[in-house]
């Protein structure tokens, strides 16, 4: 993943990115122009989906034909199976010990039709390959699929599952985000006003944000993680004992399931202070310090993307694309919604990701209009 993801990997995909982002604000102006309404989450969700696609297969992955919006379609049917799908990987084993396979035909028939669409790109991308229309990331996993003496063998279907992931991971988590984070911003006009100034000072009128701003804007990168902390992406963070071992003088044996409720951790009142009211300001002081035992403390309390080895690869490339993409939202437009303030009321049951219960449907008004 480090050539996917890693931050020399990041910065030579920078202006995918920033071609991408670009294309986004200029959907949301003819939106905005044509006075018609969007829904914040889908516009976000095509717009990672976009990205990842032109960072990892490059010109294979068409915009234009609407690969982005396809794997979109295939990550809404995905989350919509999700609920039931937690509940199935809970109690997996005990059920096929009784004959039961919750979801199998339903998980299935997305999958297929999912990996047939992955298919079609790979098949585009090997078209490519000769003519330097490819990518570092793809590169790797293709040589790694071809190489019959290569330390680890990998499959076509390793890499169609592993894109599968990126893009359902990603592309959920980050427009997820985005919807919790923006539907928080409407209903605080103060935060709202306060975060555009900062953009405003730092950016100015005439060009979109860009990823160099984001380490300028402290209070953007401090709402963000404040709407991680109210509403975490992943709610519960399950793990799997590799071995047998004594833990507060109970014995927990080897294969057991634990499940960490990052939801209630990041709401403890004992650890936060006005755990359920929505301050960014909390994080400003804690990014100002830089204090190593402060950062320490601080992951242990804060766990949108897990921790430790298992936390999620993803962490940095998530952060900037849901920043900016709140940027450029904040920075270019006002935004008429649906009545007086976003109801922020929680998607119910087990899910991958923590959702609204209501799509967050708004009107853009051009605030910026480039020539």
């Amino acid at each position: 993943m480090a050539r996917a993801l890693g931050p020399q990997a990041l910065e030579r995909t920078r202006g995918v990115r920033v071609a991408e982002l670009e294309r986004f604000h200029r959907n949301i102006l003819d939106k905005a122009m044509k006075k018609q309404s969007l829904k914040i989450g889908e516009e976000a969700r095509i717009l990672v989906n976009n990205t990842l696609g032109k960072m990892s297969l490059g010109s294979s992955f068409s915009v234009e034909k609407n690969d982005g919006t396809k794997v979109s379609e295939f990550s809404i049917k995905l989350a919509d199976l999700s609920q039931m799908f937690c509940v199935a990987q809970i109690f997996h084993k005990p059920l096929e010990k009784v004959g039961i396979s919750l979801l199998k035909k339903q998980i299935m028939d997305v999958s297929h039709k999912f990996e047939e669409l992955l298919e079609n790109i790979l098949v585009k991308y090997e078209g490519k390959m000769d003519n330097h229309q490819s990518t570092e990331f793809m590169d790797a996993l293709m040589a790694a699929y071809r190489d019959d003496n290569a330390e680890y063998k990998i499959t076509r279907n390793h890499i169609k599952a592993l894109l599968a992931e990126l893009f359902f991971g990603a592309g959920e988590s980050s427009s997820s985000t985005t919807r919790w984070a923006m539907g928080e911003i409407f209903n605080n006009p103060r935060i709202f006003e306060k975060l555009r100034k900062e953009i405003d000072s730092v950016v100015g009128n005439t060009r979109l944000i860009q990823e160099s701003d984001l380490p300028k804007l402290p209070y953007l990168q401090a709402v963000v993680k404040e709407s991680l902390r109210l509403h975490p992406v992943g709610a519960v963070l399950p793990r799997e004992f590799t071995q047998d071992c004594n833990i507060g003088g109970f014995y927990i044996h080897e294969g057991t399931s634990l499940v960490i409720n990052a939801y209630s951790i990041m709401r403890d009142p004992d650890i936060w202070e006005d755990p359920n009211e929505f301050k960014p300001e909390r994080f400003l002081t804690a990014s100002r310090s830089g204090q190593e035992d402060e950062k320490k403390e601080q992951t242990l309390k804060f766990l949108p993307f897990g921790a430790g080895r298992r936390g999620c690869p993803g962490l940095n490339l998530g952060y900037t694309l849901v920043e900016t993409t709140i940027g450029v939202m904040v920075q270019c437009f006002d935004w008429e919604i649906e009545g007086d303030k976003v109801n922020m009321e929680e998607g119910s049951g087990l899910r991958f990701f923590l959702d609204l219960a209501h799509p967050l449907k708004c009107t853009p008004i051009p605030r910026i209009i480039k020539s």
